[in-house]
């Protein structure tokens, strides 16, 4: 084998390993304490120096500034966080990303087989939170491998003429080389594998610190595409989220443009060591970006408040569901719940909106109750595939019972759209047709019996939210109370009807069918809170709805 096929083969490998370590870290260590962080994030006060620590904090355990900034815009599409609150988080997770440069550029790489044995048997050998960090040790191993495999394969460029005469057109060529870096992260969604990249030529001997400095501000500026891609769609405060990580990463490389001499000079000083060297330089440049913006986030959120403004258009389908965060599955599950939350929130109004239509005979709101209904419909089909590619993925035991749980609630919640569309309105058609009236005794117990339907769905959704197995439980308490009093209002009517009172006779098959379809609807409400606790019902099996 030629010399050049040699050093193309060891270079495509090490990357490849590079890569895959680099995955394998973050996979490990989100799966071991990414739910947790989600709910860290969520809790966030508008306090920018703690929201800079807690983002610091959280991407150091996630070794992903991305995987921070898409939960935030997931965070910001529902509402839960503002801009203001999200930029001491993005400046605080571009330093948490620091940390697994700094560890790349320690001298590892003869032992980097024994960490990978190390994480290898925690792996297959225990179980839950202990076992998703021996994938994170793992993933070092291989990322180590990854430069050994680059550094030592890519030695003999170093005699080469060709690959000299590129290094020296590129000395100097900034602009160039932070668009190659910007490119390629963008294309890996890591700027800590680009920069790992680096320290293997520097290793190697092959790229001094002032070529690795543009490489360094490019690849900030690349690991912003991922939260712009995932922010697409989404609300206008999601977008905001996005646009702020990328515009901090950009407005930070023409910061540094015009000082990289003395800065390479400065950091050169800090090390002897090019690969530590270059490690330190990717830190000092995120806490100088966070020292520079951070006093000044209340501006800089009003600035991009202006540069993206509200958009009218409206989105049909689901918003929230990012593709892009598929192989990160406690982020996907958060955005899969947001949209399942959405859907919840449009068969509530058509559940509200029901009893006027029947009350007022109002035929516009019966028309936009069943072209809701198609909505709903194309957020059960956007959401269940979305649940079934994340099925695809390596879920813990705890992620398949909500991703189950979840696709249950889906169809619970479409069911539940159907009831109100296919047989309270046209129960409702048939009344208004018929200029039929409801009796006011029969009309004050279907109000009443909708009402607590009504409050008992609402408390289904928020457990399901919340995650609240005893406000599930409250749904199951409220079940056979509810069925008791449709039992007594389907009674009471056919008291009326024996009793041969003029309304009850001609609203009778409606007034029935309308009870039916109500306690119909409450069946689904305690099949999404049997859901949320784990008890996964069927709704072809569940009883009541199918009856």
């Amino acid at each position: 084998m030629s010399e050049g096929n040699t050093v193309l083969i060891s270079l495509l490998g090490g990357t490849a390993l590079l890569l895959y370590g680099v995955r394998l870290v973050g996979e490990g260590l989100q799966r071991a304490a990414g739910t947790r962080l989600r709910h860290i994030l969520q809790t966030l006060s508008g306090d920018r120096f703690r929201a800079l620590l807690v983002g610091a904090g959280v991407t150091a355990v996630l070794q992903s500034s991305s995987a921070t900034t898409v939960m935030l815009v997931g965070f910001a599409s529902a509402g839960l966080l503002s801009l203001r609150q999200t930029i001491g988080v993005i400046l605080g997770a571009d330093i948490g990303t620091t940390v697994t440069v700094q560890l790349i550029a320690f001298n590892l790489l003869a032992v980097s087989p024994a960490i990978l044995f190390v994480g290898w048997v925690l792996d297959v050998t225990a179980r839950g939170t202990l076992s998703y960090i021996g994938r994170a040790v793992m993933g070092f191993g291989f990322l180590f491998l990854g430069i050994r495999l680059i550094s030592d394969g890519t030695i003999p460029l170093k005699q080469n003429p060709l690959f000299h005469d590129l290094l020296v057109a590129l000395t100097g060529q900034d602009i160039v080389l932070i668009a190659i870096a910007a490119l390629f992260t963008a294309a890996v969604h890591s700027s800590a594998a680009t920069i790992g990249l680096a320290i293997s030529l520097a290793t190697a001997g092959l790229m001094p610190l002032g070529s690795a400095i543009p490489v360094i501000l490019g690849a900030n500026i690349g690991t912003a595409a991922t939260a712009l891609l995932a922010s697409a769609g989404a609300n206008v405060e999601a977008r905001r989220v996005a646009v702020a990580h990328a515009g901090f990463k950009v407005a930070g490389a023409l910061l540094f443009l015009p000082v990289m001499v003395p800065f390479a000079t400065f950091v050169a000083s800090t090390s002897d060591d090019v690969p530590r060297q270059i490690a330190n330089a990717h830190t000092l440049f995120n806490v100088a970006l966070a020292l520079v913006f951070l006093p000044f986030a209340g501006l800089a959120a009003d600035v991009i408040t202006r540069l993206v403004p509200e958009r009218t258009e409206r989105r049909e389908g689901a918003i929230y569901l990012s593709p892009q965060v598929l192989d990160t599955p406690a982020l996907a599950l958060g955005q899969a719940l947001r949209e399942v939350g959405r859907m919840g929130d449009l068969v509530m109004r058509s559940l509200r909106d029901s009893l006027r239509v029947l009350e007022r005979n109002d035929e516009q709101l019966m028309k936009q109750i069943v072209k809701r209904d198609d909505e709903i419909d194309r957020l059960e089909e956007d959401i269940k595939n979305y649940l079934t590619r994340l099925r695809e993925q390596s879920l813990t035991e705890e992620q398949a019972e909500r991703e189950t749980a979840l696709l249950f609630v889906v169809v619970d919640l479409e069911a539940t759209g159907d009831v109100i569309d296919k047989q309270l309105m046209e129960l409702a058609e048939k009344k208004i047709r018929g200029h039929h009236t409801f009796s006011e005794t029969g009309l004050r117990e279907i109000v009443d019996l909708h009402a607590k339907v009504v409050e008992n769905m609402e408390l289904a959704l928020a457990a399901l939210a919340a995650g609240d197995a005893s406000m599930a439980e409250k749904v199951l308490r409220h079940k056979s109370r509810i069925s008791e009093l449709e039992r007594r209002y389907r009674a009471t009517h056919l008291e009326r009807l024996r009793a041969g009172l003029k309304e009850s006779v001609d609203t009778s098959s409606i007034h029935l069918d309308v009870l039916l379809a109500l306690r119909q609807v409450n069946s689904f409400a305690t099949a999404i809170a049997y859901a949320v606790l784990g008890k996964h019902i069927p709704p072809a099996l569940n009883g009541e709805a199918a009856s």
